[in-house]
């Protein structure tokens, strides 16, 4: 049978004051009775002090007149002491308890003596072999002999002897007094944890506490007010988490991708029916654990991955979110697999078929074969005013200036592709050399409002940079200003005159900053919309090539912008012009 709070109470209370009590009444007792045995034995070692200055001042020995023990004996105030001299070699030489001392027999190894000897006095209880009667025995050594006092251990010594039993009487009194004392607190005490015990009930059955018992005002009633406080707040987060829990299974069993949540140890904690499909559809037999996941060759990657961060535990992932991301083809199929490690070290894998993308990837990688195109349009026109300078020479100098400055503009025009290009691959194959510094987009802005100032005066456009100073990332300047000057140069080549470009930052979270750029000019029809950022892609070619576009530009925005970790999108304002927007990652 369970005992209450309060009986626990009281049972550890008596069993430790018991324990306590009888302590320090073994310790008092022993302690007195220390004592009065000293004070017994100091007065018998005043008499033996007594007596060996009487031995001494008298020549007891000396004149063979020992017996005169007997006055000094008279005059002590102890009733009836018994005095006993005793050479070094253990012989009486006086007893004041027996006549015919000189009979008695060798004292040298009585208890008394013995102690005497090695510490220089010593005291015993015990039976005289002479007279039968019981004393209370004190030696002392002196430089010739040995002086014993003794008194008969009878009633009185014994009684003098005997503690008291005054401190018993108050140890029970106390813990009578506090056993009261106790009862009063556990009683209130007992109310409040009668009450959490109700709660705690309560709470085991899942509901919801709404108490309205007012606790006491102290600390026990405090921590028992927020401790259902505490509990029914995260009832409620709980059954929140429910509910949101509950959404993130039904988007998941949505979602076109298979994706699948995971222990540090490798352990498959949250995934959805996409995720066990796909994985048995990239590995050679049917695959139902994390570890049969990773020994397949299309996931050998994310095995190295995973081992290079979970395993070695050597990377600090507090400050640092490695991400994987790699394609893998498997029967004419295309399967992305993407991996990122949280800061606890689980980590998810999101496997999506990419096939359509991919080829047409694959399809838009074909369309390098443009740049061919590209090279020979400004090429042949170059060749074709020099040929003409050649064919027709001499000819008049303001015909030769017209064709030279034709094949000036033309090989112009095939430095910036071949700069695009170039650009446009360093993003896309080699991005990690660009050098990453602290840069203010603000800085950014102002260059590239300099170096097209003059074409922004001559077409009457309005500039309007909400950028403000210290809007610092971590990128490249170079790729940075080629984003903002792609964008400005579009909006002069193809907006029109007396148009507005505004850019703006107009968000900031933890990782991201949040630019838009906009400008009020015709915008772009809807359906080149989805296309406007491929190469060499343009929404009206024959004014492009009036203009000297190379059908690059969008292309180095969007991928620069990918470099810097974030993501851009376009859209047609409701009141005219083309809005573009885009996010750079902080870090």
């Amino acid at each position: 049978m369970k005992r209450s709070f309060r009986g626990e109470i009281f049972f550890y209370y008596i069993l430790v004051f018991v324990l306590f009590t009888i302590t320090v009444l073994a310790f008092q007792y022993q302690r007195e009775k220390s004592y009065k045995r000293a004070r017994l034995e100091n007065t018998l070692d005043n008499i033996t002090e007594i007596t060996d200055k009487f031995i001494r001042g008298n020549h007891l020995l000396e004149d063979n007149h020992v017996n005169d023990l007997a006055d000094l004996i008279s005059i002590l105030p102890e009733t009836n002491p018994r005095i006993t001299v005793i050479s070094k070699e253990g012989k009486v030489l006086y007893d004041s308890f027996v006549k015919d001392y000189s009979s008695m027999e060798n004292h040298y190894n009585r208890p008394e003596v013995m102690r005497a000897r090695a510490n220089g006095s010593g005291a015993n209880i015990r039976t005289s072999a002479t007279t039968s009667q019981e004393f209370y025995y004190y030696a002392r050594l002196f430089p010739h002999y040995y002086i014993r006092a003794a008194l008969v251990f009878d009633v009185t010594v014994k009684d003098f002897l005997k503690t008291s039993t005054q401190f018993i009487t108050f140890m029970v009194v106390l813990f009578l007094v506090i056993g009261l004392i106790l009862v009063l607190v556990t009683i209130k005490l007992s109310y409040t944890i009668t009450k959490l015990k109700d709660f705690a009930v309560r709470a085991g059955s899942n509901e919801l506490v709404a108490f309205d018992t007012k606790f006491p005002a102290n600390e026990l009633g405090i921590i028992s007010g927020q401790i259902i406080q505490i509990y029914n707040n995260l009832k409620k987060t709980k059954d929140d988490l429910s509910t949101e829990k509950e959404k993130l299974f039904n988007h998941l069993d949505a979602l076109d991708e298979g994706i699948a949540f995971f222990s540090p140890q490798k352990v498959m904690t949250l995934s959805n029916g996409k995720f066990i499909e796909m994985v048995n559809l990239l590995s050679k037999k049917e695959v139902v654990s994390a570890t049969e996941m990773l020994e397949s060759s299309s996931f050998k990657k994310l095995h190295s991955f995973l081992s290079a961060y979970l395993e070695t535990g050597a990377v600090d992932l507090e400050n640092k979110v490695p991400k994987l991301d790699y394609t893998v083809s498997k029967e004419e199929k295309y399967f992305r697999i993407y991996s990122i490690i949280f800061a606890d070290r689980s980590f998810e894998v999101v496997v999506t078929d990419v096939t359509r993308l991919e080829k047409r990837r694959l399809m838009k990688q074909q369309l390098t074969s443009n740049i061919a195109h590209e090279l020979k349009t400004p090429l042949s026109s170059i060749r074709g005013y020099l040929e003409t300078i050649l064919e027709n020479w001499p000819i008049p100098e303001e015909k030769q200036k017209y064709f030279l400055e034709k094949a000036f503009f033309q090989s112009e025009r095939l430095t910036v592709l071949i700069n695009d290009i170039s650009l446009i691959n360093n993003i896309e194959d080699a991005g990690e050399l660009f050098e990453m510094k602290q840069v203010d987009i603000k800085k950014i802005t102002n260059d590239v409002y300099e170096y097209f100032s003059s074409k922004i005066e001559h077409n009457k456009i309005e500039f309007i940079d909400e950028v403000k100073l210290n809007t610092v990332i971590s990128g490249n300047e170079s790729l940075l200003f080629s984003v903002f000057q792609n964008l400005v140069e579009n909006s002069i080549n193809y907006g029109g005159q007396g148009i507005r470009i505004h850019i703006k930052c107009y968000h900031r979270d933890e990782r991201y900053y949040y630019f838009s750029y906009s400008d009020t000019g015709g915008g772009i029809p809807k359906e080149h919309l989805p296309r406007i950022f491929e190469r060499f892609y343009r929404v009206d070619k024959g004014r492009s090539r009036v203009t000297g576009g190379t059908g690059l530009g969008l292309a180095i925005v969007k991928n620069a912008i990918h470099l810097h970790n974030g993501r851009v999108s376009v859209k047609n304002r409701p009141k005219g012009g083309v809005e573009f927007l885009f996010s750079l990652s902080i870090k």
